[in-house]
């Protein structure tokens, strides 16, 4: 299923759990802080599945996220993508770092 599709699917879940139309920024950030170290756990873990349902999660919180500022993932995504598709840099230690 494509990724816009699935954000319309979770905007709706949203709506019917009452979360939108209006989600409180701080609350969402807290929970997506919440399923980020479910992940750095899975990470640890070397937990495939557990990986897999926390990025899902985060991904879940984040549009939550995007609806309390009146936009979305796409808009985002795209943003940040502009910034960082022409930088330089190189790898240390796992992790790029840029010039």
């Amino acid at each position: 299923m494509q990724l816009d599709k699935l954000e319309q699917l979770i905007v709706l879940w949203g709506e019917e759990k009452g979360i939108l139309p209006s989600p409180d920024p701080l609350a969402q950030f807290e929970k997506t802080k919440e399923e980020v170290e479910e992940l750095k756990e899975a990470i640890s873990l070397q937990d495939k599945p557990e990986v897999k349902d926390a990025i899902g999660d985060i991904f879940v919180t984040l549009v939550m996220q995007t609806k309390a500022w009146g936009l979305s993932m796409s808009e985002c995504v795209e943003q940040a993508y502009s910034q960082i598709k022409d930088r330089k840099g190189k790898m240390v230690d796992g992790q790029f770092v840029k010039e």
